[in-house]
């Protein structure tokens, strides 16, 4: 019974493979009592997958996905470092650990603290950002030697916070080199997100992973800064100072209203309506005038008055006079050229002849006649 049954355990033919059934494992130690293999073994390696035998601690074969019987043929790092020269010794030890190189996807980052800026419009502001990246095992070997070592099983939680430290970092020196304004930051995550990747690939490519993409989510702006952004809007979509006026009373009666058992919010609330109520009334008047200013415009203006002059005669003021009055006086001598007249406007009494209105009433007036002699 004994023999029989050493000859049926010579016979059996061990299968190594890992059937991966979480989705954030990146090394897997194949486990087998005291880490013997027998010759001939088989290997399955699938897609997404690679092998790596690690002797005494030192990095041997690396396999990629296929089906490999063990032989000295296929094994030829371990060989050497195992001294099989002649012979291959059945069973022999050696650890197995399987990689996984499919991509993890959705692992999340963001800034450890917010990156100070310099903006044209804000002047110095501090701004957040978080995202998620892709990241996947390109060299097995250096990832098992520097990162996951002889781990059991090593997932992406054990190096998701170191990743993400890198990252967060990394971002608070290229949102600054970007150059751009605050506001058009987040119009721009696509091209921080490419940045962001090259600046940090050469760190993961050290640890064996490949970066394969950097996704900025979002970009997060001081409060002053979102609410400065909101009253420019407001001030855009409304047009106008007065009806930006009218804007922020009414948020101010929105906010007094939804402030339950404020009396100060009832009373902001009553003069934000007055003061609404008045803007609203000015606005009517205005509307009002204009109207009937368009509806004048449609009727001739009155005539303007006639110039009206005062006459000193005998050193007494007398009128004022019409031009067509003064145009009798002129032609009956009672209004000479030396006359003294004055109208309103006037700085001083004046000779009418010498005012320009008033000449043309001694043209057909013949002057003094001089005299005799």
């Amino acid at each position: 019974m004994v023999d029989w049954v050493k000859k049926l355990t010579g016979e059996l033919i061990d299968i190594i493979q890992w059937l991966d059934d979480s989705n954030n494992t990146l090394v897997y130690r194949f486990e087998r009592l005291n880490n013997e293999i027998k010759y001939g073994a088989k290997l399955t390696v699938r897609e997404g997958q690679m092998a790596v035998f690690i002797n005494e601690g030192q990095l041997a074969d690396v396999y990629k996905p296929g089906m490999y019987t063990l032989t000295t043929q296929n094994m030829p790092i371990l060989a050497t470092l195992k001294g099989w020269k002649y012979g291959f010794e059945s069973p022999f030890k050696a650890e197995v650990y399987f990689v996984s190189t499919r991509k993890f996807t959705d692992m999340k980052w963001g800034t450890p603290g917010p990156a100070t800026m310099r903006d044209k419009e804000f002047g110095i502001v501090r701004a957040t950002a978080f995202g998620i990246y892709t990241i996947r095992i390109k060299d097995p070997g250096i990832f098992i030697r520097d990162i996951s070592g002889t781990e059991g099983r090593f997932t992406t939680d054990a190096i998701q916070e170191n990743l993400r430290g890198k990252i967060g970092l990394r971002i608070k020196e290229v949102m600054p080199e970007l150059g751009l304004s605050i506001i058009d930051l987040e119009a721009k995550v696509t091209l921080m997100g490419t940045m962001l990747r090259e600046r940090i690939s050469p760190d993961f490519e050290a640890m064996g992973l490949e970066l394969c993409e950097v996704q900025v989510q979002d970009v997060g702006l001081p409060e002053e800064v979102e609410k400065a952004i909101d009253k420019r809007g407001a001030i855009a979509a409304v047009g106008n100072l007065q009806a930006y006026t009218q804007y922020e009373t009414a948020s101010a009666i929105h906010d007094a209203a939804t402030t339950p058992n404020s009396a100060a919010g009832a009373g902001m609330g009553l003069g934000a309506g007055f003061a609404m109520g008045g803007n609203m009334f000015g606005q009517m008047g205005a509307a009002q005038a204009a109207a009937n200013a368009g509806a004048a415009a449609t009727t001739p203006p009155p005539l303007p008055a006639a110039a009206a002059f005062h006459v000193a005669i005998n050193g007494q003021q007398a009128g004022p006079f019409e031009l067509g009055t003064l145009q009798g006086q002129a032609e009956s001598g009672a209004l000479k050229r030396d006359s003294l007249v004055w109208k309103t406007g006037m700085a001083q009494w004046l000779k009418a002849g010498e005012v320009a209105e008033l000449a043309a009433l001694f043209a057909n007036v013949p002057p003094p006649v001089p005299p005799a002699g």
